[in-house]
């Protein structure tokens, strides 16, 4: 079908998009579609017209329109803190046995004060009864208070100060093995420094706390630096060394005053550093930036 063209000669563009317009609203939509795909074999307006036509029954997007940037949100304080509390207590797929770790600490700790044992100073006794590592019990038929013992504490600036160390080193590390190597060094580490208080104190001890289980996590750390699996270029990779042997240093200095098992600190390093670290290593690439 043609168009007529007006006096002067020239066509009449608009009279001939309204009559192609109505011819290609007759055209069954696996036409249209057909004249739409395979548009460079055809006249140019015989594709447009087609295009235009599948728009106009709702067959294809509107051409996009550049949409502008989302407003930026700015998180309030509150806001900001219930998201930190979620990350820390609350497990996910990419954070599952540290927050499992925390809340199992915390969870202990709530049940011995709401049955009455003091939240600053608990007794000796009391601990007994709650599971701590005391000579008398765990080497005579009472083997579970090796890793009972982990998630006792003698208080609650106690408590905070391992769970805050807890926190750091159980993130920094579960991110980057998974939270099953991460629940296996903490645990035989945990274990390892128990032994370790009972051989020390052979005359008798009554010991509590995850301080074990996070010297071996520090243990842990230092395998993976020494073994290149930690992803750090050479500066970076000797500043944490450093730091993490001075935290280690410090905590052992402190320990040499007051009422505190180095023992089991020890213990635990090693039981991270030499037999599950290298363990939990054991199939981890190398993943180095020098």
């Amino acid at each position: 079908m043609e168009a007529s063209a007006p006096e002067n000669g020239s066509p009449d563009t608009g009279s001939t998009a309204a009559l192609a317009a109505q011819l290609f609203a007759q055209k069954p939509e696996a036409e249209l579609l057909y004249l739409a795909q395979n548009a460079a074999r055809f006249p140019p307006a015989v594709g447009a017209a087609a295009v235009a036509e599948l728009r106009r029954r709702g067959l294809l997007p509107d051409p996009a329109q550049p949409t502008p940037p989302p407003a930026a949100t700015h998180e309030t304080w509150p806001e900001l803190l219930g998201q930190l509390l979620r990350g820390l207590f609350i497990p996910s797929r990419r954070f599952l046995a540290t927050p499992i770790l925390l809340d199992l600490n915390l969870l202990i700790f709530a049940l011995m004060v709401f049955s009455g044992v003091s939240a600053s100073e608990p007794t000796g006794q009391e601990l007994v009864q709650w599971g701590s590592n005391v000579s008398g019990r765990t080497l005579h038929g009472e083997p579970w208070r090796l890793v009972s013992s982990l998630f006792v504490h003698a208080g609650l600036a106690h408590l905070l100060m391992n769970m805050f160390s807890l926190w750091l080193l159980g993130l920094l590390i579960e991110d980057r093995v998974g939270a099953l190597r991460l629940a296996l060094v903490y645990l035989a580490s945990g274990i390892g420094g128990s032994l370790a208080s009972l051989w020390w104190h052979f005359q008798g001890v009554n010991s509590v706390g995850a301080s074990g289980a996070i010297f071996g996590l520090y243990g842990f750390l230092l395998a993976m630096l020494v073994s290149k699996k930690l992803v750090l270029n050479k500066s970076d990779r000797r500043a944490m060394l450093g730091l993490v042997v001075y935290l280690v240093l410090s905590n052992l200095l402190s320990g040499l005053t007051g009422n505190i098992d180095n023992a089991a600190h020890l213990g635990g390093l090693l039981t991270g550093l030499l037999v599950a670290g290298p363990l939990a290593l054991a199939g981890l690439k190398k993943n180095v930036e020098e």
